[in-house]
This record gives structure tokens, sequence and C-alpha cells, in this order.
């Protein structure tokens, strides 16, 4: 799955949307999915279904033993399914009640494997009730066996089963269909089977599609629904005439139809691929598309028919085939199917979703329009693409057992997505942006006592809340960070044979992460390493956090610690490694440059190599790709610093991007001054490069973050001001005078940077420049301002505006067809200073009809992200957290992104103990996927404290005397 706000993490790379007065670039971390909120009524809810002409029991009343098999979250290993027939019918219009439904019937073909008198099959808001009088559940057996008949059935919610109690044993080896007939919601909760509005022309249309991973294919129809009950679907849609039936696999027939008076239209799909459930897809819509062929594969665009009409759909067409083609090299096959569908959603949680055959995305992550795109716009729909195309092989022909391994298949097409992007853009160079978008912030996470390894046991991860807590930073960011390392010591050529192998021996199967290893050893046969492949990854997935490499210049030595933002830290969870890594090291010297690779497979090491006498200087971890941090001796880092100050492009430019995180991080953890990591970026006055830039402001937001209530303020805007307008000027004079668009993909975003932190710091100029864009564009109604530079003028305008500068945008929201303006629009509403504007706007996001839901959590966090809304969004989340939670908790909202957003800035013992105020004021309500959040900020928080009360006094000398002209 794509990110979403992330989403996720964000795939691409995000303007910086920030005001004069307010607080830096929020940064979603991860994508939680449908969050499945614990049901306290009714355990034992009774349906009665007939058999064979029978009369079903009268309900069972007796309480349910803990023991049983239907209290357990996992499926029994006694009945495996082969092949599914599903037929749907959506209403998208509301029945007498107002309410959405779709009606269904089912019939699995399953084999037992071991004898039972029981059925247990998923089923969660599904109603069997209304069709009592019917034989709504069927069992007979293949080849004329005797089947045994169902003599009672209840609904067992919290587990989320049907549970189907037989007068007899199921045979072992024997084979059985189980039909049933089920009517659902076809709600806006954005799970499962799931309702999308959007207007047209006016008019309100209805879209009927799904969001099935991870555990709401259940919701859909009733299904084994995990992911190594993989089986064969045959899907058919009843539908309005006048709409598009979707599915995984190509139609088959379409043919019409009468119910009840009604003309409709019947759409029978070929059998998928054996696949998971979580995996499947249907779309019943009025959209349009475009559509190409590529060596047979049918590659096809759809969105709401104004949005294909107006071309957005053409820049994916064009790239999906490109990417696609270069999957099919990189893994020596060919896509496993006749076609590739993508299709753009008004209202989606996540940022996409890989379902074989048919991949959904939000309208931002798919669609793009020259005049309202930006730059990150346009990279974040070529890495999305590449992310769901790499997950057809990786996670569809070849699926992880369980999710506990869910971090190998988010965390490989997390990968792999900047290979398949620079294929399609190869002038982009985008493979370098790993570092930022993906190590460098999952560093931010994994440094925490709190974070938690890569891999989780099979037996720890049962529930489905459980499940969504797994799609987060570390699944992701850190998956993908890990594998590039390895990809890298093993080189890409040994990588992709092993991966090659791997995809062969398990496809339209299931594996391990294990297997991969396996497959990678032998592929690796004959290349020297300090130990096999599990052995070194084991060091990287069983344990959590990374380490610190610490190199002593003056004497060859180098050691490993485990990093903690926070040296004081508890780290409550055990390692068998006792927190040692097998650290790859790529390095190089100044004279001598870039050195064998070396490894340090001990707590410390001496090497010879690392000496240096001189000026010279060792730089270690090249191109960032290790997954750790690198600090020196003193001597060295001089060395460095000097170097950056009077010869920066003697060092590449992503390790400039790493010694300054490097170096910030390294200050959080009190292993170096903060002096000297604020030291790294007295260089910048004279750095043109998007990374170093990048780097530098993202670790300056921590300062913001703390110190923007305080009297550090003004002498750290003085600061900053003076060396970002020469980077102001550079873009001021190349574009000559704003009135064009720098051509480089780096520099583009580097000019954003530009602009908006020129702004921040209160540069006249810039602040003058933003409010009269905007207001041309109020008087004249044309929008006269480029794509790439509008979420920072909207932002800083409306900041220095009041509420007619709101109101406007408001408007233009509201009016928005183009949804990556929208999404600008949505985000710069944020950054106004009005209290009473900011509280309003929380309020909206409470309201489907304001704010979609999909993207009420991001808002809530962008307003709390403003200095001046982040103590309004605090006690708005606070105040409202029940019914947020109960709400919102079927999929719309994600609670992790909201409890670190809204308590990022927590930095007093008040807001400590509000915070675990809060924490036990809501154990009764919980906090789903955002359990751990909650942890994570009170840890973070501790941290704060701690390092203003060290650091405050040193820090505001520091900018007032690097301040001064």
């Amino acid at each position: 799955m794509g990110t979403g706000f992330y989403i996720s993490k964000v795939v691409g790379i995000v303007g910086m949307i920030v005001g004069a007065g307010a607080l830096a670039t929020i940064i979603g971390l991860s994508v939680v999915y449908s969050q499945e909120k614990a049901k306290n009524d009714n355990n034992n809810n009774q349906v009665s279904p007939t058999s064979g002409g029978s009369t079903a029991k009268p309900p069972v009343t007796t309480p349910v033993p803990s023991n049983e098999l239907w209290d357990k979250y996992r499926l029994p290993q006694t009945l495996v399914p082969d092949q599914y027939n599903v037929t749907l019918r959506p209403h998208l219009t509301p029945n007498a009640t107002g309410v959405y439904i779709f009606e269904g019937d089912t019939t699995v073909e399953f084999q037992c494997v071991e004898a039972t008198d029981l059925i247990l099959i998923h089923s969660n808001k599904l109603d069997y009730k209304t069709l009592e009088n019917k034989q709504w559940a069927r069992l007979t057996a293949v080849n004329g066996a005797i089947a045994p008949s169902i003599t009672s059935s209840r609904l067992q919610t919290v587990t989320q089963y049907l549970v189907l109690h037989l007068d007899g044993k199921l045979v072992k080896g024997q084979r059985y269909r189980l039909f049933m007939e089920f009517i659902g919601e076809l709600s806006d909760d954005l799970g499962g089977f799931y309702r999308s509005e959007y207007f047209e022309n006016g008019l309100k249309k209805v879209v009927a599609t799904t969001q099935m991973q991870p555990t709401d294919a259940r919701k859909a129809f009733p299904c084994f629904d995990e992911p190594a009950m993989k089986a064969i679907f045959h899907i058919t849609l009843i539908h309005d005439e006048g709409t598009v039936a979707l599915s995984n696999s190509e139609e088959k027939e379409s043919s019409p139809m009468i119910i009840d008076g009604k003309a409709l239209r019947k759409t029978v799909f070929k059998p998928t691929e054996k696949m998971s459930t979580y995996l499947l897809a249907f779309i019943v819509s009025e959209f349009g598309f475009i559509n190409n062929t590529i060596d047979g594969v049918l590659i096809r665009i759809f969105a709401r028919k104004p949005a294909i009409e107006a071309g957005q759909g053409d820049y994916a067409l064009s790239k999906t085939g490109p990417i696609l083609k270069f999957f099919e090299t990189y893994y020596n096959s060919s896509y496993p199917l006749p076609k590739s569908d993508q299709i753009a959603l008004p209202d989606f949680n996540a940022g996409a979703m890989e379902n074989w055959g048919l991949i959904t995305y939000r309208e931002t992550a798919l669609l793009y329009d020259e005049e309202y795109s930006s730059n990150s716009n346009k990279q974040r729909i070529a890495t999305i693409i590449a992310h769901e195309l790499a997950h057809m092989w990786f996670g569809n022909l070849v699926t992880l057992r369980w999710w506990n391994d869910l971090w190998l298949n988010e965390g490989f097409a997390s990968y792999v997505e900047y290979l398949g992007a620079h294929e399609a853009e190869p002038d982009w160079n985008v493979k370098d942006l790993i570092v930022l978008s993906d190590v460098h912030r999952v560093f931010a996470v994994d440094a925490l006592a709190s974070s938690h390894p890569l891999s989780s046991k099979e037996e720890d991860i049962q529930k489905p809340a459980q499940i969504s807590e797994l799609f987060d930073a570390i699944s992701y960011s850190k998956g993908a960070s890990v594998l590039r390392m390895l990809s890298d010591f093993l080189t890409e050529d040994i990588f992709a044979k092993g991966l090659q192998t791997y995809l062969k021996e398990f496809q339209f199967g299931n594996a391990v992460y294990t297997d991969l290893w396996r497959h990678l050893q032998t592929a690796a046969s004959g290349l020297e390493l300090p130990g096999t492949v599990d052995t070194i990854m084991n060091t990287w997935v069983l344990q959590m956090g990374f380490p610190v490499v610490t190199i002593n210049t003056a004497t060859g030595a180098v050691s490993q610690q485990h990093f903690l933002l926070d040296p004081d830290s508890e780290v409550t969870v055990p390692s068998e490694f006792n927190y040692e890594w097998i650290v790859p090291m790529r390095w190089m010297k100044s004279v001598g440059g870039e050195q064998p690779l070396t490894w340090l497979d001990a707590k410390s090491k001496t090497f010879e190599a690392m000496k240096t006498t001189g000026n010279n200087w060792v730089l270690a971890n090249l191109d960032v790709v290790g997954y750790y941090r690198v600090n020196y001796d003193d001597a060295n880092w001089d060395r460095l610093l000097n170097t950056l100050s009077t010869t920066h492009t003697a060092i590449r430019v992503i390790n400039r991007a790493q010694l300054v995180d490097d170096a910030f991080n390294l200050a959080r953890a009190k292993i170096i001054t903060t002096v000297r990591a604020l030291d790294t970026t007295k260089y910048l006055s004279s750095e043109r490069e998007y990374m170093p830039w990048e780097s530098a402001i993202s670790n300056l937001d921590f300062f913001y973050l703390m110190f923007d209530r305080s009297e550090v303020y003004g002498p750290m805007q003085d600061y900053l001001r003076k060396q970002v307008v020469p980077l102001f000027q550079h873009y001021k004079t190349i574009t000559g005078n704003w009135n064009t668009i720098p051509t480089g993909h780096m520099d583009q975003y580097n000019e954003v940077n530009a602009i908006s932190l020129a702004c921040k710091t209160g540069h006249i100029e810039c602040q003058n420049l933003a409010t009269e864009w905007f207001k041309d564009w109020m008087v004249t109604d044309v929008n006269k301002i480029h794509p790439n530079l509008r979420s920072t003028v909207y932002c800083n305008a409306i900041a220095a505006g009041g509420a007619a500068e709101w109101d406007f945008a408001w408007g233009k929201f509201r009016n928005a067809t183009i949804a990556t303006e929208a999404e600008k629009l949505r985000t710069a509403l944020s950054c106004t200073k009005q209290t009473w504007l900011l509280n309003r706007y929380l309020e909206y996001t409470l309201d489907p009809e304001m704010i979609r839901k999909q993207d009420a959590t991001s808002t809530i966090i962008y307003i709390a992200g403003n200095v001046v809304g982040q103590p309004l969004a605090w006690d708005f989340m606070r105040s409202r957290w029940s019914y947020i939670f109960n709400q919102y908790g079927g999929g719309s909202f994600s609670f992790s992104n909201l409890i670190n957003g809204v308590t990022e800035r927590f930095s007093t013992e008040f807001e400590l103990q509000q915070l675990r105020q809060f924490k036990a004021d809501n154990s009764d309500v919980g906090f789903g996927s955002g359990t751990l959040a909650v942890d994570q900020s009170i840890e973070r928080t501790i941290a704060n404290m701690k390092w203003i009360s060290e650091n405050k006094a040193n820090v505001l000398n520091w900018f007032v005397a690097a301040g001064k002209p």
C-alpha cells in the first residue's frame, strides 16, 4: 500500500508549508489503515440459517468459553479455500431509511484438511438477520457426497466471525461448497466495500469502491480473510445502467437485466489468479478512462470524466508502461496479468492500494494537471505508481504468509519505487531522495526507546488493530532503508538475482522473510561477507533501533552503540544481539578518495586505514547507503567543518546533507554539543543544492518547535534570515525576478525552500512578494502563481492576512475541481494567525460536507503545526477524543499521525501532565492504532524538556552571536 497523508510517509517531497510565525513542515509518519474498534455489544448475535429444508435450532444463549476457537483471532487450520463465486449489487441511491446498501451472495469452495463440525469464516458488519426466512446459508459437498446440515449460527463480533455449527463432521480430504446471502451497508467509512461521493455539473455522484487491506474483505463478503488463504475469485457485479463495473480481472461478459422493474447490468469477470483476499477490488462508477496497450498488456487510467477529459490521467498513462517494463526486467518475470487498471478516487484513506490488476489511488496520487500541479505533485505520482506496480510481483504474486512480515512487503516497495521512478524520469536523480524521505525521516522514530523491531513474532500480531499498527514508518521507511543497504553490500546484480529466484519459487503462493534471505544467500555464493545474509540481516530486522558508529581518526578505533535521542531513556525491550549490529561501512579520505567496503562486526575494532594526519579527513557512510549515524573525534569534525566553509563541493551533496542531519541528532543525544551542530549551518549562505538545505531546514524545525514561544525565537530568525537571503537572491536572479522556473528537478525544490524560509524568517521582500501575488489573484480572479510556489505563497499570504484572505481561499478550496490544488489550499488554510478562524476550521474537520473524511487527520495536524493553532488542536482533540475514536475509527483517521502531530511541540511539565492525563482519561475509550504513539509522545515530551533545560542558554548565545551582520 502506498502511503497517504503520508501520509506516510509522504511519497515524494512536499514543499515546506509554513507561515511567517508558524511551525515548520509536518511529516506524516505512517499510513494507518482500517482501524477496527472493539464492539462491546452482543458478542453472540444470533442468525438463523436453514439448510436442506431443516429448521434452525433456537439461539444459543450459554456464554461462550474464552478458549473456544471462535474467540481466537486466527483461523483454525481445518479448512482451506480454493475458489469463491461472489455476486454483489451495490445500490447507488439510499433506501427508504436513507441508508446506502449492497446485496450479495457468495459460494466458497474449500477443502477440509482436518475433520471438524464447525465452520468459522470471517464476517464483519454484514447482515444475515434480514434474510432469516430464506435459506441464506447452505452447505453441500462436491462430487455428490452428503454434507452435514448447519444447525445454528451466530456472529462473533469481537473476533469478526460468522460461526456455523454442524450436525456432523466434515470429512478430511473432502471438498465442500458453502453458499451464503448477505446485506451490507455501503457506508462512507473508507473500508471494505464503501461509498465515495463527488459532484459533477451540480449533481451528486456515488462510487461503490473497495479498500480491503488489511482486514476488511470480511466487510464486503464472508471469506477466509487471511493472506495465506489464497484462492481464485469469480466476481460478478450487478449495477445500474450507465455505470462501469471493474474488478481485478478482465470483463468476461456484460448483459442487461431487470430486477423489480429497474434496468440493470450484470457484468461477469474472468477468474482471477490465485490471490489473497486483501488484494481484491470491485468498483462501480460513472468514470471515464484513457488507455494504451504495451506488449499485450492493457493499461487504463480511470477517473472522474471531467478529470479524464482535461487530460489529468495522461501523465500516469505515459509513465505506467515504462515502469511496468522496468519491473519485468528487474524481476525477470512477465507482468502476471493481462491488464493494469489504475483508478483515482475522490475518497480514499491511503495514498494508493496495490489491488492486483486494479490499483486504487487518491486523486492527488494519480492525477496531474500542468496548470495546477507542482513538481512535487508529479514526483509523488511517479513514485506511488512505481510503488504499487512493484507490488504486482512482490506482495501479490508472492505474498507474505502473515502480517508480522508486512515490513518486507512495504519496505521493499518503498525502496524500489525510487528505482522505478528513476526509470520513468531519469533526469530527476530521484534515487538520492530516499535519504531525505525515508532514511532520515525514520531515524527520528527508530531513535526512541519506544520503537519496535521490523519483524514481529507471528503470535504477537493477532487483532485487526495490532495489524493496522504495523503500517508505520518503521515498516515502510526503515524497511526500505535496510533493504537498500542490503542491495548495496551484496551489489544490485546479486540482490536482483536472488529476488528473481525467490519470486519464481513462491509465485502464486506465500513466503516468510527468511525465504528471501535464503535466495539472496545462494545468489551471493562466492561473495566475501562477515557472515550469512541471515546472520547479518537479523541484527537489523530482529532488534529495534540502529547504531551510531564513532570513528577516532587519531587511533583508527571504530566503535558502535545503540543510538537514542534521549540517552537517559530506558530501553525495556531486551535484544538477543545486545544492541550490536553487523555494520557495512563505505567511506573515503580526502586524500585517497573512496576506500574498500569495511565491516564493523563487533562493538569496537581498530582499522589502521582510518588513521589520518594533517588536514586529511575521513567521511563514512558514503551516500548514506548504511542505516546508521556517524560520529568522529573533535579533530576530524573540525576538518570537515572547515571543508564545508571553504570548499564544500569537495564533499558529496548527499553527505553534506548527512553531516548536517547527523550532527543535529548527535547533539540531541548529547554525543556532541548543540553548538557543534549549529556550526554545520554556517556554510549554508554559500550552499545552492537542495539536499543539504532541506536537511538543515528539517532539523531546524525542531528548534522552532522548542523555541517559537521563547526569547530564542527572535535571534534565531535573524540568523536564519541572514543565511537564506543569498539563496533567495540566487533564485530571484536565475529566474529573472521570479518570471521563470529553474530547469532542474532539485533546483525547483530548492527555490521553494528559499521562498518558504525567507518569508518564514521575516524577509520583507519575500513577504511582500507573497502577499502581492495573492492579492492579485483575489482582485483579478486569475491565478498567476506557479504551481510549484502556490503552497508557500498561499500559506504566507493567509498568515499575513485576515478573514478576507481566509474566506477567499476557503471559497477556492470548496470549488476546486483539481485535487492537487484543493490540497494546497486545504493546507494553507491552517496558516492563519486568527484564533477564531482556526477554531472554525477545526470544527469543519468533523463535518464530511466541509472536509472529506480522508483529509480530517492531516487537517488537524496542519493546524497543530501552526504555533497559534497547536493549543487549539490539542484542546479540540482531547475534548472530542471519544467521538473521534468511535465515529472515525473505521479507517478515516490515522490516530498515530494525529497524536504525534498534535503533541510534537510539547516541552513543558504542564504539557507532560496534560498528556499523561489524556492517556488516563481515555483508557476506557482506547487509542487503537495510536496506542504506541501516546507512549512515544510522552517519551518525546520528557526528552524535549531535558533538551531545553540543557541547551537553551547556549543556543540563545550562539544565535545572538551568529546572527549579527
